[in-house]
């Protein structure tokens, strides 16, 4: 099922339904009392729950045993930079109307803000390099090696949520819970790998009689 083009299509619409609830909620009036924090803290959520997607996708793909799920990964992956980049701007645009002295005020005082920078400065070259096109230019092992920035920007994104709460901590609790499961797994794959490797390099003692010694 997963293979059939519909489902990308509902895919598609699903990563597009939180943006159009927002549109929805503004053409009604409907933003709270206060509609630039809303806005931000709404991308925001959505940014690093895509993130999170993004990085379960492998994760679920073996656990479950659907391989097709790959098909998805990119699309949700764009999706992070989709509501990243709103985020961004309604912090520069509607919260300090491109006032660049007051932003660098604000990064000199609120190390939140540099967390979530560099979160969005990680996703730019993910972004930019999604397509198939730069799959080929890069070859495979470098292109996986570029988006394995995706790791650091799950973790400056719960950073950044982190911080900026100050005293409820319970969502990027579970984001940061999220996230660091989802990097464990890799960690552990890649020493199951690595344990795999070096017993296929590892020297076999020949006994006089030709035949190999049991390690």
């Amino acid at each position: 099922m997963l293979k059939q083009r519909w489902t990308k299509v509902l895919v598609f619409l699903a990563g597009l339904a939180p943006i159009l609830w927002l549109c929805w909620r503004a053409w009604n009036q409907n933003l709270t009392p206060n509609p630039i924090e809303f806005i931000t803290r709404y991308t925001g959520d959505w940014t690093i729950r895509f993130v999170v997607f993004t990085l379960a996708v492998t994760p679920l793909r073996k656990v479950l045993g659907l391989p097709e799920l790959i098909r998805f990964r990119r699309m949700t992956g764009l999706y992070a930079f989709f509501y990243g980049t709103l985020h961004f701007i309604t912090y520069i645009w509607l919260d300090k109307f491109f006032d660049l002295p007051d932003m660098l005020k604000d990064v000199a005082k609120r190390p939140f803000i540099t967390a979530g920078f560099t979160a969005f400065l990680l996703m730019v070259p993910l972004a930019a390099t999604s397509t198939t096109g730069w799959i080929r230019r890069m070859g495979g092992k470098r292109w996986q090696l570029l988006h394995r920035l995706i790791y650091f920007t799950g973790i400056a994104g719960v950073v950044h949520y982190y911080w900026l709460v100050k005293s409820d901590i319970r969502l990027p609790a579970m984001y940061g819970g999220l996230v660091g499961v989802l990097l464990l797994y890799r960690v552990a794959i890649w020493a199951r790998k690595g344990k795999r490797g070096a017993a296929v390099k590892r020297p076999v003692a020949i006994s006089p009689g030709g035949l190999r010694d049991n390690p």
